[in-house]
């Protein structure tokens, strides 16, 4: 049996076009399968929890769940797993920036990805990133769930500050439905990151690691904790990341100008970016991040709240995939 978590307002509804796709190869294959649509945000949690509350018998695992959407939809399902042994997952990317499978060399054909799911196969394992949010603030982002979880699961990356702001924006931004329904999706946040840096605060934060030594900068443009490579749309800020050694590539840029950061933008497409001072790299499996001030956090892609005190912990080959 499989189970299928379907966003159908991806990339500005194309989402069910490729659903009826994947229907179509379940038919042919004659394979049991079961599909549920979103319907707004945090769904994608709540049925992936069901799932796992429903199947607790040991000879229908694992259970084979395959997600159709964004960044953001695939995030979703993975907060709602309790039990990652007990899950293959498959992941189909249909949204506008699809960072998770930039780093895994799917099929450019959507067929052909399909058909590797479908053997249902493990293929690999991953890491995950977990968020703690040691404090939260009451602002919640235009689009949140109804309720905010204190622990947050991601595959791509979460970041803190500039980066966290522009997934805000581009959450709710009709910048985004644009580009999205002419086949430009990724421009969404480039264009968005210009107007937030120019615009961005000058807050002091301190990097608080494990063996209780810390990195202060008086103002900080944002940190980002990276699993894979890339995150906001293709932005490499963790070239040499290993998906799979339980260590997050820690990107920091504190203590530099606005006006050398903006071309540092474009360095950072191509993972060019740490021989720019004033931009960091550690290499860690947890670390505590703390600012003067609230400021917005994303985990991959989404976000909900503003906070100054955040851990991040890195879970070693935690996610099981069929693709």
């Amino acid at each position: 049996m499989y189970y299928c978590i379907v966003n159908p307002s991806a990339r500005s509804g194309k989402g069910k076009e490729i659903w009826d796709k994947l229907e179509s190869k379940f038919k042919e294959k004659n394979l049991e399968y079961k599909a549920a649509m979103t319907n707004g945000p945090g769904h994608a949690t709540t049925l992936a929890k069901k799932l796992c509350t429903e199947i607790n018998d040991e000879k229908k695992l694992p259970i084979k769940l395959i997600v159709m959407g964004g960044d953001g939809t695939l995030n979703e399902a993975i907060n709602g797993i309790t039990d990652f042994d007990k899950f293959l997952l498959g992941y189909i990317p249909i949204g506008s920036s699809n960072d998770f499978a930039r780093d895994l060399s799917y099929p450019k054909n959507v067929d052909d990805l399909i058909d590797t799911i479908l053997e249902g196969k493990e293929v690999r394992r991953l890491d995950l990133g977990k968020l703690s949010y040691n404090s939260m603030t009451d602002p919640l982002s235009r689009l949140h769930e109804d309720k905010v979880a204190t622990t947050r699961l991601f595959d791509v990356s979460s970041g803190i500050g500039f980066d966290a702001a522009v997934c805000e924006e581009a959450l709710s931004s009709g910048t985004k439905n644009f580009f999205n329904k002419i086949g430009l999706g990724k421009l969404t946040y480039g264009t968005i990151a210009l107007k937030q840096l120019l615009g961005a605060e000058k807050i002091p934060c301190d990097i608080v690691f494990e063996d209780g030594t810390s990195q202060h900068f008086d103002h900080f443009i944002f940190i980002a904790a990276m699993v894979h490579h890339y995150e906001g749309g293709g932005f490499k800020f963790a070239p040499d990341a290993d998906l799979t050694d339980g260590l997050f590539d820690i990107c920091a840029a504190g203590d530099i100008p606005k006006g050398k950061m903006l071309p540092a933008l474009p360095f950072a497409f191509f993972g060019k970016h740490y021989w720019i001072k004033g931009i960091y790299h550690y290499l860690v499996p947890k670390v505590t991040i703390k600012t003067e001030k609230p400021v917005w956090v994303h985990t991959d892609g989404e976000v909900s709240v503003k906070s100054d005190n955040i851990t991040y912990e890195c879970l070693k080959e935690r996610l099981i995939m069929m693709c």
